[in-house]
């Protein structure tokens, strides 16, 4: 790759406290638009929905656990599927230890339209702790904005009642998730052919390079 110019560490500072200041203003930016997102106006869910868990049916207000917000993360592993998302697969991984959420109230789960014994086979040999629910005899994916895709929607239990606050897809995901945002920190970025980048940075098409967590080549997992 064609280098940046190599500096003295006094000219890097320099260049360093300029672009934190636009830093600054992107994460006031952020939570400026998290205080609005925190604002939108809430839908009651007034239709029951059937979720098959590990342990049975279960209810969306199961899916809270007693606790009093949700976030749902619709993964798009299918029936008999052979060949898993990679995409959900790096999200999931980002996600972290639930005790975390758990701590502020807050549940995460997963649901699929794949059946739960497969659910299940697949959570363990991924070795993720989260809830995973099938739907696949349920409209819930669809009735939330999630037809063959993915995406993340958010829910609120308040006076017994089950309101639906925030979805997102896409690019919303990956702004979720801390392989991208560590990548976004490297003088390579993402190294996907889509980003502004020195010339000669090594690139690839992007979504091709994501695998499994245990789907790597030898040598680099």
């Amino acid at each position: 790759m064609t280098a940046p110019r190599i500096a003295t560490r006094d000219e890097w500072q320099a260049a360093r406290d300029a672009l934190l200041v636009k830093e600054k203003e992107l994460t006031r930016a952020r939570d400026a638009l998290a205080a609005e997102r925190r604002r939108l106006p809430w839908v009651e869910v007034e239709k029951d929905y059937a979720f098959e868990g590990l342990h049975g049916s279960a209810s969306l207000d199961d899916l809270f656990e007693g606790r009093r917000q949700l976030i749902v993360y619709h993964h798009m592993l299918k029936p008999a599927d052979p060949a898993p998302c990679s995409g959900c697969g790096m999200f999931v991984d980002n996600v972290g230890h639930p005790a975390h959420l758990n701590a502020r109230d807050t549940t995460f789960a997963l649901v699929s339209k794949a059946p739960i014994g497969e659910i299940e086979d697949f959570r363990r040999r991924m070795g993720w702790p989260h809830p995973w629910y099938s739907v696949q005899n349920s409209t819930f994916n669809e009735d939330f904005g999630v037809t063959d895709g993915f995406g993340l929607n958010v829910f609120i239990r308040r006076d017994g009642r089950i309101f639906h606050t925030y979805f997102t897809s896409d690019r919303g995901i990956e702004a979720l998730g801390n392989n991208w945002t560590l990548l976004d920190l490297t003088p390579f970025g993402r190294q996907e052919e889509w980003e502004d980048a020195p010339q000669g940075t090594p690139q690839t098409p992007p979504y091709q390079w994501w695998h499994l967590h245990d789907e790597y080549p030898e040598g680099t997992r």
